[in-house]
């Protein structure tokens, strides 16, 4: 068991909340995958809790289509969609675990009730975005500031279609950690391009994605 009755109990009224379905499609596969079986195990429990929580497991080899129509290159991936299966391009890669669960609490309440819960003229600002921008929060499941950086990046791509965001545990990904410089968590890319350390305000982190988009060359 991952999620105690006590929690189960808090889970419920956090949950209460929702007012629409919310998918959570997962990607796991037996072999050569450090959390695939416990990333399993807290999704089954979670989506145990609430009826309006739906999970598909998928397997990253067999289900392959699947895998390239979300875009999923590793695992194991979390992708979360609403009511009607749109995919606002929000993925967690690694375990949901420690402090990330929160995060993943925050998303499928956004996803559930469609607020995120940002200042207006913040939204307006990410709807305006026109370009592709992509996200990667590089995270520890141990990190009290994570959660907010990843939050963060997700309420933008809820908000606008042009924008992918992603959690990505940086112990579970060394490769890409190494790839990105990661020394610290959160530490945010965007676009390759961009960085920005730690849990910023809302408006820094989108003044940083502004940033990106300005110094793509043409």
């Amino acid at each position: 068991m991952y999620i105690d009755d006590q929690l189960k109990e808090e889970l419920q009224k956090v949950l209460s909340v929702l007012t629409k379905d919310v998918k959570i499609v997962f990607f796991t596969q037996e072999l050569e995958c450090q959390y695939c079986r416990e990333t399993k195990g807290i999704l089954t429990e979670l989506a145990d809790i609430n009826d309006k929580l739906h999970l598909e497991v998928k397997n990253f080899v067999n289900d392959k289509a699947d895998a390239e129509k979300y875009g999923v290159d590793k695992i194991p991936a979390t992708v979360l969609l609403d009511e009607n299966g749109k995919d606002y391009g929000i993925r967690y890669y690694g375990i949901p675990s420690g402090y990330e669960f929160a995060s993943l609490l925050e998303d499928i309440k956004m996803l559930g009730t469609g607020v995120t819960g940002l200042p207006k003229e913040i939204e307006e600002e990410v709807k305006k975005i026109d370009k592709p921008v992509h996200m990667q929060v590089f995270v520890t499941p141990t990190c009290p500031y994570c959660p907010q950086a990843v939050i963060t990046a997700h309420k933008f791509a809820y908000l606008n279609d042009n924008i992918k965001s992603d959690m990505v545990e940086a112990t579970e990904f060394p490769h890409l950690s190494q790839k990105y410089n990661v020394r610290g968590v959160p530490r945010t890319v965007i676009n390759e391009s961009a960085f920005l350390e730690g849990a910023a305000p809302e408006q820094s982190v989108l003044e940083k994605v502004k940033e990106a988009l300005n110094t793509i060359i043409v």
